[in-house]
């Protein structure tokens, strides 16, 4: 019986997936594009420079361009059920926040910092690998 129960155990093992190992380099990544989400949620651009090359990052202007683009991808693909926008823009009218109608333009995500901070990361990702090169280079000097 219980070399059956551990032929089955092993068969169980050998279907799973093996155990996740983040190297310090991919843990440093995720931290650099989470960290610099929040800044772009926060309204602060994200700004670097390497030595000898132009500075790169992404504007608060640039965030909320792709932002306004999402929400207009989302209302023309009718993924807008309600009249968010309306209820949105009266609400701010009148100086209060609406988050229902801001949660239903933006959508559903599982992303911690929700839909934004996916827009977010989808700006910063391509710029990852040259952010953590400079700062490299910054702890250098």
């Amino acid at each position: 019986m219980n070399a059956a129960l551990n032929i089955c155990q092993a068969m169980h093992e050998a279907k799973l997936p093996p155990p996740v190992s983040e190297s310090s380099r991919e843990r440093a990544r995720s931290e650099w594009l989470y960290n610099a989400a929040e800044d772009l949620l926060r309204g602060s651009g994200v700004a670097f420079q390497r030595r000898m090359r132009k500075p790169q990052g992404v504007t608060a202007e640039q965030f909320a361009l792709a932002v306004d683009e999402h929400v207009n991808r989302r209302l023309a693909d009718c993924e807008v059920e309600t009249s968010a926008l309306g209820w949105l823009l009266i609400t701010a009218e009148r100086g209060n926040v609406d988050k229902t109608s801001t949660a239903e333009l933006l959508g559903r995500s599982g992303h911690p910092l929700g839909i934004l901070g996916e827009i977010a990361e989808g700006l910063l990702r391509p710029l990852v690998d040259d952010a953590l090169i400079a700062q490299a280079e910054d702890e250098e000097l």
